[in-house]
């Protein structure tokens, strides 16, 4: 069930706990995207970086960073993050003691990479879908037999708990913690500021972008063109074939040398990229959109659209709108 969009004033509290030695990236990944968060001109997160022991803080790559708080500051958060660490398997007493405490008053606890080892073992990852880094997916799966690991997606959400694989994955969950709390459009717009990808679901990969070969030649650019501007329209072989004066067996083998797919399945995948910016940009109701992409019908929009993306045409317009939360 997706929690509705925060409507109080106050900032929602989050504390990053940095366990040592801590990955740089994964702290700087919640700032970089909470702090960008303004609702009706005002912040919409309160953040701040605690640890076990304020001061210096080793990092994973032998640097010193300085943190002042202690964890008393995750005892006032409404959400905890918990950075990647290179010591995976002896949690501090003191961190275990917060993130169980979070976990007894009904606090969001999330981990990003190998953050996920210090939830599994304080215990909150048993009998859970998780995820981590994918390097260490198997790791974990063999440390904790009861943690159902699932080493191929972005991010999991198993009720208040929230683990991220790797690396880049830790912006999509916290943009997902956006969108849960403020809608998708505020969530969208934090990803245009920090000049990432909008939201992306995190249970599949084949949410992730599948773009086609790169392109290695000209001889049918301006058939590839044309079609680009005529999506709307049916077009065959035979209609591609005579714009490019060749035979439909020439212009099948030049776009094979030249995408590396086939004449149809170039033309659908751009069919269903204009779909998605449709739905992205829009208001368009189903049928217009399939007309304008070329796809037909409604529900050949729908089979198309959640086959390339896993979503239904409205929960993908939902969860990537680029378009302004509407006003009163």
């Amino acid at each position: 069930m997706t929690t509705p969009p925060r409507q109080e004033c106050a900032p929602h509290r989050v504390a990053v706990i940095a366990p040592s030695p801590v990955s740089m990236f994964n702290l700087a990944i919640p700032e970089l995207l909470f702090e960008k968060v303004r609702v009706d001109g005002r912040p919409g997160y309160d953040l701040v970086l605690c640890t076990a022991d304020p001061g210096e803080v080793l990092t994973t790559g032998g640097y010193a960073l300085r943190i002042d708080r202690g964890l008393d500051a995750a005892a006032d958060a409404d959400t905890l993050v918990i950075a990647g660490t290179g010591d995976r398997y002896a949690p501090d007493p003191r961190t275990v003691a917060a993130v169980l405490e979070a976990e007894a008053a009904g606090k969001r606890i999330a981990s990003i990479c190998s953050g996920a080892f210090v939830l599994a073992e304080a215990g909150l990852l048993e009998g859970r879908a998780a995820t981590t880094y994918h390097g260490l997916a198997e790791e974990l799966r063999r440390r904790y037999p009861s943690v159902d690991v699932q080493g191929d997606v972005l991010y999991v959400q198993d009720g208040q708990v929230m683990t991220a694989s790797g690396y880049a994955a830790g912006i999509d969950l916290c943009l997902h913690m956006i969108r849960t709390d403020y809608g998708a459009a505020v969530a969208n717009t934090v990803a245009r500021l920090a000049l990432v990808a909008p939201v992306r679901p995190g249970g599949q990969t084949q949410f992730t972008q599948t773009p086609l070969p790169p392109e290695r030649g000209t001889a049918v650019k301006d058939t590839r063109g044309w079609a680009m501007r005529n999506l709307d329209r049916t077009l065959t072989l035979a209609d591609l074939a005579r714009h490019a004066g060749v035979s439909v067996r020439t212009l099948t083998r030049r776009f094979h040398a030249e995408t590396g797919v086939s004449p149809l399945q170039w033309l659908l995948h751009q069919r269903i990229e204009r779909a998605k910016e449709l739905l992205e940009t829009t208001t368009l109701p189903m049928d217009q959109v399939a007309r304008a992409c070329g796809l037909g019908t409604a529900d050949s929009l729908r089979r198309h659209v959640q086959h390339r993306t896993g979503l239904t045409p409205s929960a993908y317009r939902a969860t990537f709108s680029r378009l302004p939360v509407p006003t009163a």
